[in-house]
């Protein structure tokens, strides 16, 4: 009788090892929002369309990312700049634009299908809302500021083809987060918002 409760008290305590041993180990959560994820650089987070530093759009509405999306989340239509209304380099522009972040996989493969490197994901992460229309993002949102243009905008280069071809893909295949995270705009944006760093 008493080698029976002292092998089940014996038992109890090999079961609860796992939970005494982590009872006075730094607990691994974070205070969000105060203090933020941080993602590796790579992290394919919410996407952006990019512009060059003259404010022109990145996009010409070649429609490549729609037809390379695996979940037909991406719907562009293209239009004709005209020489009044040059929205972007060469002939066409995206006269509409739109994610739809709910069927959206984050695969990444808008991203690599893009000749001018005009769609990115970037790593901000906060997208959760109330309504399911909300979380349709058209040009009016992933559109990034003029001020946040990068590059020059290739109208006499031959092909229209940017300078900067690649840099973004080559600038978030790091591990440095500050290196990486300025990248895209909302990368940057993310590293300024962040009032704490959790590794």
């Amino acid at each position: 009788m008493l080698r029976a409760v002292i092998a089940g008290f014996v038992a109890i305590l090999a079961g609860f090892r796992t939970t005494f041993g982590y009872l006075f180990v730094k607990k691994p959560t974070i205070a969000y929002p105060s203090i933020k994820k941080q993602h590796a650089p790579r992290f394919h987070g919410l996407h952006e369309l990019r512009r060059y530093a003259d404010g022109k759009e990145r996009c010409i509405g070649c429609e490549l990312c729609q037809i390379a999306c695996p979940a037909n989340a991406i719907v562009v239509v293209g239009a004709e700049n005209t020489p009044a209304d040059r929205r972007s380099p060469g002939e066409r522009y995206a006269a509409r634009y739109e994610i739809d972040e709910l069927r959206c996989i984050f695969c990444g493969l808008c991203e690599e299908a893009c000749p001018t490197d005009a769609i990115v994901l970037t790593p901000r992460f906060e997208m959760s809302d109330y309504r399911r229309g909300s979380f349709v993002y058209a040009k009016d949102r992933l559109l990034v500021p003029p001020q946040g243009g990068v590059g020059s905008a290739p109208d006499e280069r031959p092909n229209g083809i940017p300078a900067d071809l690649g840099a973004v893909a080559q600038q978030k295949s790091t591990v440095d987060i500050a290196t990486g995270y300025d990248a895209t705009w909302y990368g940057r944006a993310l590293k300024t918002e962040r009032r704490g760093l959790a590794g």
